[in-house]
C-alpha cells in the first residue's frame, strides 16, 4: 500500500507540472502534456447526477495499465454507483464530499484524505449537498476496462446519507 500512495503521489505530482512538451516518438522518451491541453469535459448525465467536472490527467499506455483524472463536483453532484476491476485510489483535493459502498455507511472524505476502494466494490462518491468536492481518481485497466458503470444513486438513496 505503502508503495501504491508513493506512485500515486509521484504521478500527481508530475501531472501538475507546467513544462514546455516534447515531441518525440521514441518510447523510452519521457512525455511531458501540459495542463492547458488536457481536455476537460462535462460529466456524462447517464454517470453522473449533477453538475461535474472531469479532466482526463493521463491515459494508460501500454505496458502500463495505470490512468487518472481530476473530477469536480459542485454541491448535491455525484457519481453513479459503480465498480472498478482493479480497484480505485482517491486524493480528496478540496472541499467536503461523501463516498458509500453498498449497503455500508456514507463516509465523510475531506480535501487531503486518501480513500482506497477494492476491486469489485460497488460504489459512489460525490459532493455533500451544500459543498463542492474535487478529487484525483486513479485506477489501473483490466482487459481494457476501468470502470463498470451501474445505475444511478436516486435522490432518495443520496437524502439518506445524511
Amino acid at each position: 500500500m505503502r508503495r501504491l500512495f508513493s506512485t500515486c503521489a509521484a504521478l500527481l505530482s508530475l501531472a501538475n507540472i507546467s513544462v514546455v512538451g516534447i515531441a518525440q516518438t521514441d518510447s523510452t522518451q519521457i512525455t511531458i502534456t501540459q495542463s492547458n491541453s488536457q481536455k476537460v469535459i462535462a460529466g456524462a448525465p447517464d454517470r453522473f447526477t449533477g453538475s461535474v467536472r472531469v479532466q482526463s490527467l493521463f491515459a494508460a499506455k501500454e505496458p502500463a495499465r495505470s490512468s487518472g483524472g481530476q473530477v469536480t463536483f459542485q454541491p448535491g453532484a455525484r457519481s453513479a454507483w459503480h465498480t472498478h476491476p482493479l480497484g480505485q485510489i482517491l486524493i480528496v483535493t478540496d472541499g467536503v464530499g461523501w463516498v458509500q459502498k453498498w449497503g455500508g455507511p456514507v463516509q465523510v472524505i475531506r480535501k487531503g484524505d486518501v480513500v482506497w476502494i477494492p476491486a469489485g466494490v460497488k460504489h459512489w462518491h460525490g459532493a455533500t449537498p451544500t459543498t463542492t468536492m474535487a478529487h484525483i481518481a486513479f485506477q489501473e485497466q483490466l482487459d481494457g476496462r476501468v470502470v463498470d458503470w451501474l445505475e444511478k444513486v436516486t435522490d432518495e438513496q443520496y437524502r439518506l446519507a445524511k
